[in-house]
């Protein structure tokens, strides 16, 4: 505060917790882990970050702070770090790599002349960096979307025609897009702004209304009148703030360009959403447009990183001033983690060949070939198949929650009607209730669709619950309770792959949206997450079998880490129109499907991906890290107080006591006996097995008290015996009955002798109950 830093303007920010901590799921349940907090950020502006300051106690080093001030400093994106015990301050400089001991902190304009001195940044530059963001209430940016901010600012200010933002899905691209206009047109940046003193003209352009119309509509609203959506063969000039679609104002056969209405140098900044979509290629039609207003600087945002089929964006973009990526987004808990459920028919394990002489249900012959997955529903149409994979999702619902919302990703229109209608009468008693519950969002809907699509995103709608659809939810969806993520086509590409799982993202702790599912029935999951490009492991695989009704014909079994994915070959383009005298495909309505795996991926404690094991598998390793041997932990368990760190212990790690009992199917085993048979190979005994082996003999134990002490504790045993340890709490298992029969918790403590020896009893108790 001597040197400036004050509390006034954010100049000094106090604990500042910059991540939320990212999510364990471990069984179905998800647990929250710590997030990170640094003691002292000092910033030149509310938005703009200057230095990490961590304080240790005066009888610590000053330096003891310092790599973690260094490590929190690196992912806040600024380039002095600090540490101080009180009286002895060290500094590290990014900028020179210099790490030195100094008599005060810098003042502020002294640091941010120091930074732009380091990074040769023009005053201009500054200038525009300094220019401040739009003040959404409750929405202050997070600190990776302060850093693209910044960085496409300076980038841009700084002369760099082209920028590109890569940021995972659902980290908020919209949000740094606008701030990044707002700061650019407050500041009255354009491309001539040395002699021109005016605010820019930009354009935002996508290839669905939709990626258009919510930023309008919503994000970008502070811009008022200066907004206008170009459509209708409407070319107004008289605004600075533009929406298109490519489509709109492209060339085509009917039409010439209509981008060719405005001047080439109209435009100061054209920003391009959902980059990867092809806009980048040299071949494109869409390229014409950005090539034509070749002087105005070029912001591209996406959300896949590098792969081959987005290649052509990076090659015109360049390499990203900044990368957000789906892991980071995980990690920090910005993002929901999500669970894979590969789930295998016979049909796709093995392919499926017709019958000599096999008809299709219009009379017509079907090739006698083998069909295997790329081929279903493109060449082959199986109604079984999809009444199978159909029947195993209803199921999935019916035993987590048939109210999450899910979308099934199908081949094409035709298929997701099929599978409409096939979940339509599997959950025709939700149905009749709900005429909405199963609807079909495809091009060919058009406004019904759409207004399906906007009660599923509603957070506050209940239905409609299950959305099948083919491409057209791939991208540009914003559906926050999205807890399911079904894919019953293959997926051709990384970064359309990406896209789709993207639609389950969104961290909803309000509405119990801490994770998500994918339903794996393709095989394109588990490929893509064997890709070394993939950057956000699953959380936990696991396979099961499933007969033509969709029914669990195996338990889950394990598969092992290694084990090489089949071919799945290439993915054919998809076709939604046809007649009825050129149909595409044969339909087949005959069979019989059986489900032959269904794996489950998670990842562990640490954030890094399990190995291919089950639930008790899992639990079982995380007990014998804590404990090696059966002994250790049955004294430790037999003292309440330990066993309370312990059941503590193992829920930070995932490990939830219902679950594996229900993993065992052992929902009468007490807890620790089934840890113990799980880690160490020991006998499972009931709570009600170590009950009455304690009342036989220790007799010795209740003889010690009088005849209502001694029938208190027999009757805490037996609630012992029907809903465990959780009956030992006192005073609480006093004030009910039969226990509270005795009286109120005073007059049962004076049968013991007095409080403590009460406590001392139940202790005992306890004690006893888990005796070698």
């Amino acid at each position: 505060q001597e040197a400036g830093w004050v509390f006034v303007h954010d100049r000094l920010c106090e604990l500042v917790r910059f991540t939320e901590g990212g999510f364990m799921v471990a069984g179905g349940i998800a647990l929250r882990r710590n997030g990170k907090r640094a003691v002292y950020v000092l910033r030149y502006r509310p938005d703009v970050m200057l230095a990490v300051v961590e304080a240790k106690p005066t009888y610590k080093s000053a330096s003891d702070g310092l790599q973690q001030a260094k490590d929190y400093a690196e992912t806040l994106g600024v380039k002095f770090a600090y540490a101080s015990n009180g009286t002895g301050i060290v500094e590290f400089d990014f900028l020179t790599g210099v790490e030195r001991e100094v008599a005060e902190f810098p003042k502020p304009d002294e640091l941010w002349a120091r930074l732009n001195g380091g990074l040769k940044r023009m005053a201009d530059v500054a200038e525009r960096l300094l220019a401040p963001g739009y003040n959404l209430i409750g929405k202050v940016p997070r600190y990776y979307q302060e850093i693209a901010i910044n960085r496409t600012i300076s980038a841009i200010a700084g002369g760099q025609q082209r920028v590109l933002l890569t940021m995972a899905t659902g980290t908020g691209k919209t949000v740094v897009a606008f701030q990044i206009c707002w700061k650019l047109w407050n500041s009255r940046w354009n491309r001539n702004a040395a002699t021109e003193h005016r605010r820019p003209r930009i354009l935002y352009l996508a290839d669905r209304n939709i990626l258009v119309d919510d930023p309008k509509d919503k994000t970008f609203t502070p811009f008022a009148e200066a907004r206008h959506k170009i459509e209708g063969g409407d070319a107004s000039q008289s605004r600075e703030m533009y929406f298109s679609t490519y489509q709109a104002i492209a060339e085509d056969e009917r039409r010439p360009g209509l981008y060719r209405s405005y001047p080439r140098d109209f435009f100061d900044l054209v920003i391009v959403d959902e980059c990867h979509r092809g806009s980048a290629r040299e071949d494109s039609s869409w390229r014409e447009i950005l090539d034509y207003f070749e002087p105005a600087f070029k912001l591209g945002l996406t959300a896949t990183p590098r792969h081959q089929d987005n290649i052509d964006t990076y090659h015109y973009f360049g390499v990203p001033v900044y990368t957000y990526s789906l892991r980071e987004g995980i990690e920090d808990g910005f993002l929901a983690p999500y669970r894979v459920h590969r789930v295998i028919t016979t049909f796709d394990a093995a392919g499926w060949r017709p019958s000599k002489d096999e008809l299709d249900r219009f009379g017509r012959a079907i090739p006698d070939e083998e069909y295997h997955t790329p081929e279903f529903e493109r060449i082959v149409s199986l109604r079984a198949r999809t009444e199978a994979v159909a029947r195993h999702l209803t199921d999935f619902l019916k035993s987590t929650d048939r109210f999450a919302k899910t979308i099934v990703f199908c081949v094409d229109q035709e298929h997701a009607d099929e599978m409409r209608r096939a979940l339509n009468n599997l959950n025709a008693d939700l149905v009749k209730q709900f005429p909405d519950y199963v609807c079909r969002v495809t091009a060919d809907e058009g406004d019904i669709g759409r207004g399906h699509l906007g009660r599923f995103q509603d957070v506050e709608t209940r239905t409609p619950v299950i959305l099948t659809t083919s491409q057209l939810l791939t991208t540009g969806v914003d559906a926050p309770t999205c807890k399911n993520v079904v894919l019953v086509r293959l997926i051709g590409s990384m970064t359309e792959f990406k896209q789709i799982i993207g639609r389950g993202t969104r961290v909803r702790d309000d509405y119990g949206k801490l994770f998500f599912n994918i339903l794996d029935y393709t095989g394109s999951a588990t490929r893509m997450f064997a890709d070394p490009e993939f950057d956000g492991d699953p959380a936990r695989v696991a396979e099961q079998a499933i007969d033509n009704k969709g029914n669990a014909i195996k338990p889950e079994r394990v598969l092992a880490e290694d084990q090489p994915d089949q071919d799945q070959g290439p993915v054919q383009p998809e076709f939604d129109d046809e007649t009825e005298s050129e149909r595409r495909k044969f339909y087949f309505d005959g069979g019989h499907v059986e489900i032959a795996a269904h794996l489950v991926y998670e990842l562990d404690s640490e954030g890094r991906q399990l190995r291919v094991v089950s639930y008790s598998e899992y639990a079982a390793a995380r007990v014998r890290t804590l404990f090696p041997n059966a002994s250790e932990m049955r004294a430790a368990w037999a003292d309440p107080n330990h066993r309370r760190k312990i059941i503590e212990q193992l829920e930070e790690r995932g490990i939830d006591f219902d679950e594996v009992a229900k993993a065992t199917s052992q929902p009468d085993a007490d807890p620790f006996d089934l840890l113990c048979h799980l880690a160490y190979n020991a006998p499972v005994r009931t709570r009600r097995e170590r009950a009455k082996r304690l009342h036989s003999e220790r007799k010795d134990f209740f003889e010690k008290f009088g005849p209502e002490a001694r029938a208190i504790l027999s009757e805490l045993l037996d609630k012992y015996a029907e809903h465990g340890t959780a009956q030992f709490v006192l005073p609480e298992v006093l004030e009910v009955p039969p226990i509270s029969e005795h009286g109120n918790p005073l007059e049962i403590a004076r049968f013991f002798g007095g409080e403590d020896k009460l406590v001392f009893a139940v202790h005992e108790l306890q004690t006893l109950l888990y005796a070698a």
